[in-house]
């Protein structure tokens, strides 16, 4: 839970940065910060975490290759920033949302079941 919330607030407090350096422009930038902005929240609050922890983590390289500049004050300015980033939703999307999340309320818990002795020895 602690490593979706650093994730999803990373991914509001760029999308903020984005929207106040770029908000007067109307186009890829504003688009950018608001999928920023919906992609964080959503992670915050565990909804749809298997399918958009690998998209905020394309959005994270993204910006940290791209050839725009980047907001003055932009978390992902060196690439290592945005690889830790990236390695932090590689691993939200593999753990799952957790027991606290939207995507528990909604789908409920994933239990894995896993016999004791699945052949017996003859």
């Amino acid at each position: 839970m602690v490593l979706r919330i650093v994730a999803g607030a990373t991914l509001v407090a760029e999308g903020t940065f984005c929207l106040l350096w770029h908000g007067h422009a109307i186009g890829a930038q504003f688009f950018g910060a608001v999928l920023l902005l919906s992609t964080g929240v959503s992670i915050l609050i565990g909804f749809l975490t298997p399918v958009l922890a690998p998209l905020a983590g394309l959005e994270c390289l993204s910006i940290a290759f791209s050839w725009f500049p980047a907001p003055a004050l932009g978390l992902f300015d060196s690439k290592l920033a945005a690889m830790q980033v990236v390695a932090m939703f590689a691993a939200v999307a593999l753990l799952g949302p957790g027991a606290y999340s939207l995507d528990a309320r909604l789908f409920g818990w994933k239990e894995i079941v896993i016999p004791a002795n699945p052949h017996k020895p003859e």
